[in-house]
């Protein structure tokens, strides 16, 4: 039996996440440049740069055509990154160190339970084992029903293929599609089998593998759902719902969008394009027809995102709950944080703030840069809300575009690589992986006073 460790020594787990998601891009990069990548010439380094780390961040914004500028060679790669995205590098690497019968060290363990945001050592890696096979099975459900539609219209080969990536995609809120022409589902507008099919596993990955995990336990333990469940699931619910309603009241008269279908068609595509900015990408509508209200509001629901230790981006729902809860335990008049019958520590709302504080000030950031190096040129003409879209769709990890990419400069396509990253390693870690760590002080600091609003 081999005696090798995982991880044994090496620097803190904080700074080891966000190396290695680095690490897995730079592999895809230099993977999709190779000859054998793509039908034509080799891509680009800047191309293969931004593809890899869109793939890998689990994002869906493209330069080229995933669907006909890469072989199947090509395709297979960007798959992997996705699914390495998806579940994390962390989890990957520990299952083929468990099929070589290596032992998971404590390190590697730390570094687990920071990747899967368990928050303890003690099970983790049979946590890892767990999310896996969810994972599998999930996706395997969605090929399955995927190449229902796709068999007969491309053949069984193709079908199979087709069936298989798109489902990874969904689950893991990539957004990457075979389709051609950057048009993703947008054939597919009237196909209640595809969209109901990439609604679920857009929704099962996004709700975070341990909750998921809680609810299929629920009926043997008989226990109430968890306070991080219960604000998971409500939050969830008024998101994609209140979103659906909304776009369709923003959308119903549009020719370009969902004028020139029918009612029904109307509400499945308005549900779709709710669910799909919850980090997802896929679009069966156009994007750039899109009125100002609806591009506001996918901008709101691309920032806000899913929910932690699964396959979405964004802030996450807990953030944005967190604080509506701090807002409202202040409106009421309490010194504590409170919902459903528990208060929260000061330090989970002060890592909430952080998070949405980070993402504002990094989008802002983003938008300067583009607009200062961008003037004068299709890109810097473009409409304020629509470059805030793109950056709020990189940051959140997202893939919809209203074409900013297409047209963006080499400085603004490494500014939403940047974003990519920093949505997929998490702003709080990165923070916390390029701070110092001190030692918690002795001295306790008189109070201070400081004049609010």
């Amino acid at each position: 039996m081999m005696k090798t460790r995982l991880f044994h020594k090496g620097i803190s787990p904080i700074r080891v996440l966000p190396l290695g998601y680095l690490g897995v891009i730079c592999v895809g990069t230099l993977l999709l440049m190779l000859p054998a990548a793509s039908y034509d010439a080799p891509l680009p380094f800047l191309d293969a740069l931004f593809t890899a780390t869109s793939a890998s961040c689990v994002t869906g914004l493209v330069v080229v055509d995933t669907g006909t500028y890469f072989t199947p060679f090509g395709q297979a790669v960007v798959l992997l990154l996705i699914q390495v995205g998806g579940l994390g590098f962390m989890a990957v690497t520990t299952m083929l160190f468990l099929a070589l019968r290596a032992r998971v060290s404590l390190r590697g363990r730390m570094l687990l339970a920071e990747g899967t945001g368990s928050g303890q050592i003690q099970g983790v890696v049979l946590l890892s084992q767990r999310i896996v096979a969810l994972t599998m099975a999930c996706e395997s459900i969605g090929a399955l029903l995927l190449s229902i539609r796709f068999v007969p219209l491309y053949g069984w080969g193709k079908g199979i293929w087709y069936a298989v990536f798109h489902s990874v995609s969904a689950f893991c809120n990539a957004g990457f599609d075979l389709m051609g022409d950057f048009q993703s589902l947008v054939p597919f507008v009237r196909d209640p089998l595809v969209n109901f099919t990439i609604m679920w596993l857009i929704v099962m990955g996004g709700l975070g593998f341990a909750l998921i995990l809680e609810l299929i336990r629920k009926p043997k333990t008989k226990q109430r759902i968890s306070v991080h469940g219960r604000t998971v699931l409500i939050a969830t619910a008024m998101l994609v719902f209140g979103g659906g309603i909304l776009f369709w009241l923003f959308e119903r008269h549009n020719p370009d969008t969902l004028g020139e279908l029918p009612l029904s068609t109307q509400l499945m595509a308005s549900l779709f394009q709710s669910v799909t900015c919850r980090t997802a990408g896929f679009n069966t509508i156009d994007q750039t027809a899109l009125c100002e209200g609806s591009k506001l509001l996918s901008f709101l629901l691309m920032f806000i995102g899913g929910a932690p230790a699964g396959t979405a981006g964004g802030v996450k729902i807990t953030t944005v709950a967190m604080l509506f809860f701090s807002v409202r335990s202040l409106m009421r008049g309490r010194e504590e944080t409170e919902a459903f019958g528990r208060r929260f520590s000061r330090n989970a709302l002060a890592r909430a703030l952080c998070i949405f504080l980070l993402a504002i000030a990094f989008l802002f950031v983003g938008a300067m840069v583009m607009s200062l190096t961008e003037r004068g040129t299709a890109c810097g003409s473009m409409d304020f809300i629509d470059k805030m879209f793109e950056l709020a769709s990189a940051l959140g990890t997202v893939g919809l575009t209203v074409g900013v990419t297409e047209v963006a400069g080499v400085t603004s396509r490494l500014v939403l690589c940047v974003l990519m990253y920093l949505g997929r390693a998490g702003l709080l870690t990165i923070a916390l992986a390029c701070g110092r760590e001190d030692a918690e002080s002795a001295i306790r600091y008189p109070l201070g006073e400081i004049m609010i609003g």
